[in-house]
């Protein structure tokens, strides 16, 4: 019954899910180190520490709730601190932890031994920049809705 789909976008972006639901990191029980939604928040914190909660909920197009949901969790786990904003004692600002860059390096490794004999470095770096530029698409398309 599974009938090769002809190329297409929604391939692309079939595959694009399937390979990062593969992409997962688990703890030594085999349990997620982070769900989904964790990884999200952490990954805009890790690229832009210091973001403001409600900036960093707009830009990863998360409804205030399930952004404040995650962020507790992340903080609970030791991922992300809040910092009081030095310019407005009203605002905090978004961090991530040592615990944080400590887990980055190991995802690095494991995501490494993954894919490690699969994506040599031509297809490696093509892959990169295409993704790359269907993000940072998505993204402006995102924002100017």
């Amino acid at each position: 019954m599974d009938q090769p789909r002809s190329p297409s976008l929604f391939a692309l972006a079939d595959l694009i899910h399937a390979v990062s639901r593969q992409m997962n990191f688990n703890d030594d029980s085999g349990k997620p180190v982070l769900t989904p939604l964790e990884t999200t928040v952490l990954r805009y914190v890790d690229r832009h520490p210091g973001t403001a909660a409600g900036a960093a909920a707009k830009a990863v197009s998360l409804q205030p709730s399930n952004f404040s949901r995650a962020l507790r969790s992340l903080e609970t786990k030791g991922y992300v601190r809040r910092e009081q904003d030095t310019q407005d004692a009203r605002a905090v600002r978004l961090h991530p932890t040592d615990l944080a860059a400590k887990n980055l390096e190991i995802l690095d490794a494991t995501w490494t031994a993954m894919l490690q004999g699969i994506v040599d470095d031509n297809m490696r770096d093509t892959m990169i920049a295409g993704l790359e530029r269907i993000e940072h698409a998505l993204v402006e398309r995102h924002r100017h809705r």
